[in-house]
């Protein structure tokens, strides 16, 4: 009656063993560490190596190891006071222009259980320390962005359509098309209202060079301009915080222009703000080959139609105003070397409306140059003492590479030019990740150091062995052999909870410890349902055998039916939370899930094995 086939015994010591070996990396804490890496063309060598050791020796600082690991260099100390001590001790012997000294945590795990992709969980920002950044996006920039695509969109629309216009010009909130007569303005109005269907409003005015044609952007499209801002620029910094390497940062959106990004782990805050905060992008222009650079930039005369840039050496270079390609048309991205001249080099996909526009402009230009413009942007907020705030943009320009197209191609290319490897890997990442829709600043910055995080771990696990310890000496004393099964199988519980966590390499913050500490004493009310049920069957004149296989059997809808609905209000939680609800949601769906299975089927085969092939008179509950 009280017996499994082997079959279930093999699992459960297979689901143990598997939880055992994924939770064991929790035993191995991470170093505090420093970590130096190059700037540009720079490269971290043996000599840099050499004097990281020595700089550290004559300071007195004692090391567990320094190495040199590929592109990089990890030093591990035994305590933060002794990381801080030497990353300050670094900063002041490396040139800061050449080498980025920053703080980390390296893993300490062992070679074989990385060797069975067995890593410890990740830790949120409150327990492992890391950044947090308020950021702020620049709705003004997204509406002058948006003008700006109109303004090209209704030129091509135009000239699609040949209707004869004298320009198209951004006059503060809106657009002034200038036809020569009003009905050239009539049929101009409606190819541009065709063209963008709902989206502008329209009025009209005489000027001194002919009919004017005032376009402007209405009240409902120009809200959906800034929410889709909003939302383009969360979802590439979260694209660019998966290529800084970062495990689950928390990024969300705080009233209508503000976003949340938490960065946990990451101590190196110049090299995020610059990642997150960056708006690189490319665009592909047909190079003037009619007029001299030299002059135009001499005489300030630029011809029309026509900008004036400079290359990498500070040579002008013309080029024609219309875009062929830019950055929101790229797909991927990836940084490499040119076959050829082994440069740097950054080789693209498009999009399919941008593959059409390449092959278009490229068949009709076959021996003609085509320039490649990169763009970065950046705002640089400061406050006064009155506290009035400043914004400040910052927008570079330069053209990276000047060739002739030899021949028609589409949507894959490699762009070269580029000054350094570096630069080349930061333009991919970039244009993977997406351009942001809007530039961002920061408003507000903290960095919390991993010390603080230590002492909330130590409490959080103070609170989990205590919560722990207070069961088992419940259970122990009220269930006696039982309640000893019951405390083996909560403790498998804890291990299955950890193992899960960490192989989804899921983040474990203080609200998820909660949710471990309260699925402790939901994983035991299981066993107190059958139990209570299994002396209530004795109570009623069952043989030991047969109140055990009843207890298990009546008890498991009520269990069952108990845990289906706290795990639906996990669920709802994750779905419907933000960044600490969805850590306490997460740990208390796994600990549900593995709490049933050690509960019920776990316990029912330790209480087979002791007492499935004994005759039995009592039973110790």
């Amino acid at each position: 009656m009280n017996r499994y086939p082997l079959w279930k015994y093999v699992l459960i010591g297979l689901v143990a063993l598997i939880g055992l070996i994924y939770a064991s990396p929790i035993l191995f804490p991470s170093d505090n560490a420093v970590q130096i890496t190059a700037i540009g063309k720079n490269v971290v060598s043996e000599q840099v190596l050499e004097k990281v050791k020595t700089t550290l020796s004559e300071q007195g600082i004692a090391s567990k190891s320094i190495k040199l690991e590929g592109d990089k260099i990890l030093a591990r100390f035994a305590d933060s006071d002794s990381q801080l001590l030497a990353a300050k001790k670094l900063r002041e012997t490396l040139d800061d222009n050449k080498f980025v000294t920053a703080l980390n945590l390296a893993p300490t795990t062992p070679g074989w259980l990385r060797a069975l992709h067995a890593k410890p969980m990740y830790m949120g920002l409150d327990l492992r320390g890391g950044v947090h950044f308020l950021m702020e996006v620049d709705m003004d920039a997204a509406i002058k962005k948006a003008m700006n695509n109109y303004k090209d969109s209704i030129r091509l629309s135009l000239r699609k359509e040949k209707i004869r216009y004298q320009g198209v010009l951004v006059k503060g909130d809106h657009l002034e098309v200038v036809f020569k007569d009003e009905e050239s303005l009539k049929k101009g109005r409606a190819v541009i209202a065709k063209t963008n269907p709902g989206e502008l409003d329209f009025d009209e005015k005489e000027g001194s060079r002919g009919a004017i044609l005032i376009v402007k952007i209405n009240q409902k499209t120009l809200q959906e301009k800034k929410r889709f801002a909003l939302k383009q620029n969360i979802t590439t910094l979260r694209n660019r915080t998966n290529e800084l390497g970062v495990s689950e940062p928390i990024i969300q959106q705080q009233g209508l222009d503000r976003i949340i990004v938490e960065l946990p782990g990451i101590q190196d805050t110049a090299r995020a703000k610059d990642t997150l905060g960056a708006t690189a992008t490319l665009e592909y222009h047909k190079v003037d080959a009619e007029h001299n650079p030299f002059q135009a930039k001499s005489t300030g005369n630029i011809p029309r139609g026509m900008v004036l840039y400079e290359d990498a050496q500070g040579n002008p270079v013309l080029l024609h105003r219309e875009v062929i390609i830019s950055g929101d048309q790229i797909t991927s991205a990836a940084a490499g070397f040119d076959s050829k001249s082994n440069s740097p080099s950054v080789s693209l996909r498009l999009d399919g409306k941008g593959a059409k526009r390449m092959l278009e402009f490229t068949s009709q230009n076959v021996n003609q140059p085509m320039g490649v413009v990169f763009i970065e942007t950046k705002i640089k907020r400061t406050v006064d003492e009155d506290g009035t705030v400043h914004k400040k943009k910052e927008v570079k320009k330069k053209v990276i590479n000047v060739a002739n197209i030899l021949e028609p191609f589409g949507a894959s290319f490699q762009t070269t030019g580029l000054e350094s490897p570096q630069e080349a890997h930061k333009l991919a990442l970039l244009l993977r990740a997406g351009a942001l829709a809007a530039p961002v600043y920061i408003v507000e910055e903290r960095t919390v150091g991993p010390s603080l995080g230590q002492a909330n771990i130590d409490a959080g696990f103070k609170s989990v062995m205590l919560g722990f310890l207070l069961v088992l000496v419940f259970m122990a004393i009220y269930y006696k052999v039982f309640g000893l099964v019951a405390n083996l199988a909560l403790a498998l519980n804890l291990v299955l909870i950890v193992a899960v966590l960490s192989m989804l390499q899921a983040t474990l913050t203080l609200p998820g410890i909660a949710g471990i500490v309260l699925t402790v004493g939901m994983a035991v009310d299981a066993n107190v349902l059958i139990y209570e049920r299994i002396k209530e069957e004795l109570r009623n004149g069952l043989t030991p055998h047969a109140a055990i296989n009843s207890g298990y059997e009546k008890a498991l809808s009520t269990i069952a039916d108990a845990n289906i609905t706290t795990l639906i209000a996990a669920v709802v939680l994750y779905a419907f939370g933000t960044g600490p609800i969805k850590g306490f949601a997460i740990t208390l769906m796994i600990g549900i899930l593995s709490s049933m299975f050690t509960a019920i089927m776990g316990t029912r085969a330790m209480i087979n094995l002791i007492y499935g092939k004994r005759k039995l008179k009592k039973i110790a509950i």
